[in-house]
């Protein structure tokens, strides 16, 4: 029988929880990337907003599920009870090995890069050391009771807003002075490149991933206090918050400074606090945005490990990692050990590409099943059904898909995810109906 743990959470501190899994590294890496490919920052401003309609989509899709659904266990949870065990086990497995292992790799592998940049780099100190022990701190943190993580957690996150909000009105002061040098880049002759549909989609799919933290308060939805409200609740309101948060932000990354200076370049926030502010603000903006991903790992590692727990109380997943108390332990250095190896040997773009377009699969697939549960019970509460499930799941797909012809390696990667998930499952299927 599983286990029954304290409601410790309330709407505040799952809100919180999302903020922080949703700012992270994406944001601050992202729009760098996206000039280079998509041109002006005007485009660059218009995927956002799209990222963060969508997102917004998913955020009320997501809610639906939680309603009905008011366990841990997020994307496995869901599709398990809602469509197949064995759907379930591959979002898990997605879970295992993309939306937590390789997102924490990704903030982490982010973070040495801003606080640790290449110029300040002792020589006897390996690339990727700074990032490991980022993340083991992090599970040192959530490795004990619940509670004492989750106020440490809240305390940074707000530290982390106030700080950003700060940034903002320093950037806002400058508004309209000559270091505000930003503009579309401009090739040999001098025009501004044309509009490439395909790369606009690479880029949401980037930005996509800033936005994937929206769900994070299902994955610890067993821990809330009335969690059929809060959780649902907690994700629309820190999705707008973010998503308003994010626009603002991005247009100082990307009219503040020199397009030239940024395009292309993972520390872009870092070059619009120089541009704005010298490097004195650049200097200052490399911690508030090591902070800012702190706590985006510090999220992840205590979200990610539930869902590993709850397969594991249904007899899916490794017995050990089966809670023994409140907090998972042993799926806590599971989850720091594999993002360990990652972040010791990937790139930050190779990463970005790889989960924008794996995660994205997991989310269509979970709100997809919204559909199925309507059709078995049309009196399920879904606000917005089925436009906004449908625009959520045709969106993420038809991202995906152009990205996919325009990067096939990352999408092979994805594949490959996806299709060990169905091998594992049969592997363990035996197993799982014996004890069911």
């Amino acid at each position: 029988m599983p286990m029954r743990h304290r409601a410790s959470l309330g709407v505040w501190s799952l809100a919180l929880l999302v903020v922080a899994s949703m700012i992270g590294a994406g944001v601050f890496t992202t729009s760098g990337f996206a000039l280079a490919d998509l041109g002006t920052p005007a485009r660059v401003l218009g995927a956002w907003a799209v990222g963060g309609l969508v997102a917004l989509c998913g955020a009320i899709s997501y809610g639906a599920l939680a309603r009905r659904m008011t366990e841990s266990g997020g994307e496995y949870l869901f599709l398990s009870r809602a469509v197949h065990p064995g759907a379930g086990f591959v979002a898990g497995w997605v879970s295992l090995l993309a939306g937590f292992t390789g997102a924490i790799a990704f903030a982490a592998t982010a973070f040495e890069s801003y606080a640790l940049p290449d110029g300040a780099r002792p020589g006897w100190l390996p690339r990727g050391a700074v990032a490991v022990a980022i993340i083991l701190a992090c599970a040192l943190l959530h490795g004990v009771r619940v509670t004492p993580g989750v106020i440490s957690q809240n305390a940074k996150v707000a530290l982390k807003l106030g700080l950003l909000v700060a940034f903002l009105i320093i950037a806002a002061l400058t508004i309209g002075d000559e270091r505000w040098r930003g503009g579309p880049l401009r090739n040999d002759a001098g025009d501004i490149p044309a509009f490439d549909a395909l790369a606009f989609a690479t880029s949401v799919m980037w930005i996509s991933l800033s936005y994937s933290g929206f769900n994070a308060a299902i994955y610890i939805a067993g821990e809330a206090r009335d969690p059929a409200r809060a959780v649902p609740r907690a994700m629309l309101l820190a999705t707008l918050a973010v998503a308003l948060l994010y626009l603002a932000l991005n247009a100082v990354f990307v009219y503040a400074p020199a397009p030239q200076a940024i395009a292309g370049r993972e520390d872009v926030a870092v070059g619009a606090a120089r541009a704005i502010g010298g490097d004195a603000l650049a200097g200052a903006a490399r911690w508030v945005i090591a902070l800012a991903l702190v706590t985006s790992v510090s999220s992840m590692i205590m979200t990610g490990p539930r869902v590993y727990a709850k397969m594991c109380e249904e007899g899916l997943f490794i017995p050990g990692l089966r809670r023994a108390v409140a907090t998972p332990l042993r799926a806590v250095w599971l989850q720091a050990a594999l993002a360990c190896v990652v972040a010791s040997v990937s790139q930050l773009q190779q990463l970005l590409s790889y989960l924008g377009f794996t995660l994205g699969l997991s989310a269509a697939a979970t709100v997809a099943s919204v559909f199925l549960l309507k059709r078995r019970d049309p009196a399920m509460r879904a606000p917005g059904y089925p436009v906004v499930h449908a625009v959520f799941v045709l969106a993420t797909l038809t991202f995906a898909t152009m990205a996919a012809i325009r990067r096939p390696w990352e999408a092979g990667a994805a594949a490959l995810t996806i299709g060990s998930g169905l091998a594992l499952y049969a592997i363990v299927r035996p197993r799982y109906l014996t004890s069911a």
